[in-house]
């Protein structure tokens, strides 16, 4: 699954050589036996990200996009609801330009995806998210963020 409007669908190449060496990392990586940390993939163009954390309430989190990474969120074990948008016409927050983040006031439209094990989404800079959000309550949740360079 990948998240897209129509006028920039050809954007980019989710096949390319960095999409598929990330998603062969995913599919061969014993992800769960990994610690929580970085893991270069192809050094400076895709690294994946492991995280453990506890889902939050969705008012508590906010809506963010990066510049220079496509985010693949792959879940490796717990559930979350995923936020989704449009970046245009979000109010910006905050930035943390050394880490790649814009955050947002909360939309007034927004949609969201249940990510569950096993699950990927794929986020384009142009698609503003909202991970780590609880789906029926809180949850332990193993996940890893690939960042794949858009250029």
């Amino acid at each position: 699954m990948f998240f897209s409007n129509i006028k920039i669908a050809e954007k980019y190449n989710y096949l390319e050589e960095k999409f598929c060496a990330a998603y062969k990392w995913l599919a061969e990586t014993d992800i769960a036996a990994l610690s929580v940390g970085s893991y270069p993939i192809i050094p400076d163009q895709v690294i994946a990200n492991v995280q453990e954390y506890t889902t939050i309430l969705p008012e508590t989190g906010s809506f963010e996009t990066h510049e220079k990474f496509f985010d693949i969120q792959y879940v490796v074990s717990g559930k979350e609801q995923f936020g989704v948008c449009k970046r245009d016409g979000l109010v910006v927050k905050s930035r943390d330009e050394a880490n790649d983040l814009i955050f947002y006031e909360e939309p007034e439209h927004s949609g969201s995806v249940f990510l569950e094990e096993g699950d990927l989404i794929v986020v384009a800079p142009e698609d503003a998210h909202k991970p780590r959000c609880q789906a029926g309550g809180p949850c332990e949740v193993k996940k890893v963020v690939v960042k794949v360079a858009v250029s």
